[in-house]
């Protein structure tokens, strides 16, 4: 393994380079900010409306997506992933030959959705965390650890273009690790859904569930199996299980270790397979396409009622009680 830091990064990659950002959600508005404090010329490609007047604001000069991709050396593409291939198909005539098209997850290319014109080289940049913490740790002179990956190498120089991206968004400053556009893309869907966040809130709902059915005050229940949670993320982040071992009581660890595995257990992981399998095979891709494609009736639903569960109402009264969180909806 070798992480890819500041000194590694060719300066001269990038030089005097107009980027053009597709997008201004969370990744785009943090990449674009921190490109610009970089010293880059950046412009920002979207639709007119909120996205627009948020860049406006910003003081970042904004063209409809057609317009802002003129003339740029890279354009990167931050639109939601879904909308990302008619984006690109919709700008591909006014994207000068030789140019970089990167990306900060590889849906779109390892699905085959977009497929990249010959002449242009296609990379990845995949900071592992949200754009608002992208942002925020570039402002304090640290940065969130990215992956890298060249998919399409046309002018032999992709690699370093696309080190010295990561270094203008921060990314250098915690570790670039190189991969490819299939393990980053197929290990980022499997760790959202197994994990991450279908994994992690299933659980804590299914724990909720379990102590109000017994009896107990949902507002205890709240606090035992979703406020808490964040207390031993913030352990496991910083220092791994080591270090959550090292600040949780010997009552606590004795529980981890004789009952977690019978909630977390071979069945559990057995279905994880599945899950990697459907994800590898671009069942789940085809899937979610389709269902975008339909108008979403069912993500919809599914949405509307994962936000009706009982444990959001509960969680929604309490945090009101507590002002240094911002719940704003």
């Amino acid at each position: 393994m070798k992480l890819f830091s500041q000194k590694d990064v060719d300066k001269k990659a990038l030089k005097g380079a107009r980027i053009c950002v597709l997008g201004y959600g969370s990744q785009g508005r943090a990449h674009a900010l921190n490109l610009k404090d970089s010293g880059y010329d950046v412009v920002i490609g979207v639709r007119k409306g909120d996205s627009w007047k948020k860049a406006k604001k910003d003081r970042l000069p904004v063209a409809l997506p057609v317009d802002a991709v003129k003339g740029a050396e890279l354009i990167a593409m931050l639109a939601p992933d879904l909308a990302q291939k008619d984006l690109y198909e919709s700008v591909l005539g006014n994207i000068k030959k030789g140019a970089t098209l990167l990306f900060a997850h590889g849906f779109n290319i390892h699905f085959k959705q977009i497929k990249p014109r010959k002449d242009l080289d296609v990379v990845l940049i995949a900071p592992k965390g949200p754009g608002d913490l992208v942002r925020r740790q570039y402002e304090q002179g640290r940065g969130v650890p990215s992956l890298i990956a060249v998919f399409q190498d046309a002018s032999r120089k992709g690699f370093a273009k696309a080190l010295a991206y990561a270094d203008g968004i921060g990314g250098t400053r915690g570790g670039v690790l190189k991969t490819t556009f299939a393990e980053e893309t197929e290990t980022d869907l499997f760790g959202e859904q197994a994990v991450l966040c279908g994994g992690a809130t299933e659980l804590v709902v299914k724990g909720f569930e379990t102590l109000v059915e017994a009896g107990y005050q949902p507002e205890v229940a709240y606090f035992e199996c979703m406020h808490e949670l964040k207390l031993i993320v913030d352990l496991l982040h910083e220092g791994g299980i080591w270090k959550m071992h090292k600040f949780i009581s010997e009552t606590a660890k004795y529980g981890d270790l004789t009952r977690g595995p019978r909630v977390v257990n071979a069945k559990t992981k057995a279905e994880m397979r599945k899950i990697l399998k459907e994800i590898q095979q671009g069942k789940f891709a085809r899937q979610w396409i389709r269902e975008n494609a339909s108008g979403r009736k069912k993500y919809d639903k599914m949405l509307k009622n994962d936000l009706d569960r009982p444990i959001e109402k509960v969680g929604y009264a309490l945090r009101a009680r507590m002002p240094w969180l911002d719940q704003a909806r």
